[in-house]
């Protein structure tokens, strides 16, 4: 039976690829600039190549053709999240945004490679940007190159995700009149996957750090965890965060599912940023995960969650390792 190919572009450590590659398709190539993310890429999808190309530069998509014709005769399915920052289109100075490059080398991959299907997946601002342009730019985009366009708002805990995240995703069909059909969500609000449900087996690591790979202590204590661990026989990147006595003074104050508005008077005044002292809710899917912010603890211990702790609420199964250093992780 044949495996459809696929190439990752922007891939980062390649969640969007992997979600292909455990259906069964065949991930030939990811593509970004960060060396920790390639490396964490390639060691998580198969015979997979990881390509570190610079997409500013759109010769670049040339490189990826020759290296993907070298061993492949068609590409099925083109992915990618382009930054959004690419869709300047106010005035003809704004539209040589150098930054516009990296939308436009998925165009150019598009065209080279003309893969059966393209999905680009991208924050649900892009709709309404620009007055709707940006959204109109990539369907007129994509149709030129003879592809008919489909984009919906999909909610993560809708399919079973534990993680409160909403992404609008583009789908084109090469050749075709039909546009793809959408699916219908997995998962009732009243069933929605929580951060207990997804996290709750996971050693404490409880003001320590604790090892570099550690095993299960305990059994699955939910469908959930259950399926996370179906191919791992071992914890990795669950290192804990030891916090400054302040810190973990100010977030044993903050009750489960509040922030920092929810300290006493004398403290609140110390905190600007609006997720500031997040507490996870056991009982919830977790807020977006997002990269740099130390500002979302654990519903029950006073630290920020770990690398695998914020993977499995993104739904990685635990044999996706994670290299890198600890923020090269996180990131």
């Amino acid at each position: 039976m044949k495996k459809y190919t696929v190439i990752d572009l922007f891939s980062g450590a390649g969640g969007l690829s992997r979600g292909f590659y455990d259906a069964g398709y065949n991930v030939v190539i990811g593509v970004d600039f960060d060396k920790a993310a390639l490396q964490t890429f390639e060691h998580n999808h198969g015979d997979a190549k990881a390509l570190q190309l610079d997409l500013f530069n759109l010769d670049n998509v040339k490189v990826l053709k020759d290296s993907f014709n070298s061993k492949y005769s068609e590409l099925d399915v083109l992915v990618g999240g382009p930054p959004c920052q690419g869709f300047s289109l106010a005035g003809k100075r704004e539209e040589n945004d150098d930054r516009n490059r990296l939308y436009t080398a998925m165009v150019e991959t598009a065209k080279l490679l003309k893969p059966k299907a393209v999905v680009l997946e991208n924050v649900p601002g892009m709709l309404t940007l620009y007055e709707g342009q940006a959204k109109e730019k990539i369907f007129r985009d994509f149709e030129d190159l003879g592809y008919s366009m489909a984009v919906k708002v999909l909610y993560a805990p809708d399919y079973g995700v534990p993680q409160i995240r909403r992404r609008a995703f583009f789908v084109g069909l090469r050749n075709t009149k039909e546009t793809f059909i959408f699916p219908e969500p997995t998962t009732l609000p009243e069933d929605y996957v929580t951060c207990e449900d997804a996290i709750s087996d996971l050693p404490a690591l409880d003001g320590i750090y604790g090892e570099k790979i550690q095993l299960y202590t305990v059994e699955p204590l939910s469908e959930y965890q259950k399926e996370m661990r179906k191919n791992s026989q071992e914890i990795h990147n669950h290192i804990g965060s030891i916090h400054s006595e302040k810190t973990v003074k100010m977030i044993s104050l903050v009750p489960e599912g509040k922030n920092y508005k929810a300290l006493p008077e004398e403290y609140r005044g110390m905190y600007k940023y609006n997720e500031a002292l997040t507490r996870y809710h056991s009982k919830k899917p977790s807020l977006t995960i997002n990269t740099g912010h130390r500002s979302h603890f654990h519903y029950k211990w006073n630290r920020i969650p770990t690398v695998r702790e914020s993977a499995r609420l993104q739904s990685f199964l635990d044999d996706f390792i994670f290299f890198g250093n600890k923020s090269e992780q996180y990131k």
